[in-house]
């Protein structure tokens, strides 16, 4: 099991190459799925290449998001239509804002701009990371939220003003305090796993627990997870990619990565 996002990419380095593409050995990518991160030089998620590796092409750009701050959101918001653009020019078929802040910190109603705004860009189906998450609570039947998350407490009080505009009751938000982007790839697996239960243990009567931020990688600890909380997790990566299979016309089912995914 990977540890950090930083382990993952120098073992994939050689297969990846420059990131921006990536299509399975010995099979044609049959869709193209174009994603937004914020950060500049991510390159195709490894969690994308886990889940639908063998069936789509993942085309990626980035914005260039130094903090994961109000200040750093505002500095790149202006680059989302055009990277849109061009994922289009370049043949996706559909485009996925990654990030979760960066789309529900200014609310519900600058999420659906930044979605129209995308949409007008590109003429194709498209989400954010914050409408697949909000999605993927009210699938697996979420009210009552407990939310870890890697963000200082600014953007976490932006984040449950977010969740109750979607009429979730948040019991608890508790981040990390992660502000700077390259941090995020010191948070190992093992830590995530006890800090996301400890904040599910920190509250009682909740429903669902939601883990967001992008840049955490939670595909393989959602199932653990939700074992040793009882209750179905969403996280931001994950189902934003399963969301963007879906915006292709696919189930975004996949076994064994928990609940939402199982289609359960």
């Amino acid at each position: 099991m990977p540890l950090t996002r930083r382990a993952t990419l120098a073992v994939l380095a050689g297969a990846i190459g420059t990131g921006l593409s990536w299509r399975a050995a010995g099979a044609a990518a049959q869709r193209k799925l174009g994603l937004i991160f914020p950060p500049a030089g991510r390159g195709v998620p490894e969690e994308g290449l886990a889940l639908y590796g063998e069936s789509v092409e993942f085309l990626v750009e980035g914005l260039g998001l130094a903090t994961m701050t109000p200040e750093g959101y505002e500095a790149v918001i202006d680059r989302i239509g055009p990277a849109a653009a061009k994922l289009a020019e370049r043949g996706a078929e559909a485009v996925v804002l990654m990030g979760t802040s960066l789309s529900f910190y200014k609310g519900e109603e600058f999420n659906q701009r930044l979605t129209a705004g995308m949409r007008a860009a590109t003429g194709l189906p498209v989400t954010t990371m914050s409408t697949a998450v909000i999605e993927g609570l009210k699938a697996v039947g979420g009210h009552r939220v407990a939310a870890a998350t890697a963000y200082n407490d600014e953007v976490n009080d932006r984040l449950r003003r977010f969740l109750g505009e979607h009429r979730f009751e948040v019991l608890v938000t508790t981040g990390l305090g992660v502000e700077r982007v390259e941090d995020i790839d010191s948070v190992t697996q093992p830590q995530l796993m006890e800090f996301c239960s400890d904040v599910f243990r920190s509250t009682t009567g909740a429903d669902a627990l939601l883990v967001s931020c992008g840049g955490l990688r939670t595909l393989e600890i959602l199932a653990p997870l939700e074992a040793r909380c009882t209750v179905p997790a969403v996280s931001s990566t994950p189902h934003a990619l399963r969301a963007g299979m879906r915006l292709l016309g696919g189930s975004g089912q996949v076994l064994g990565y928990g609940r939402l995914l199982a289609g359960a």
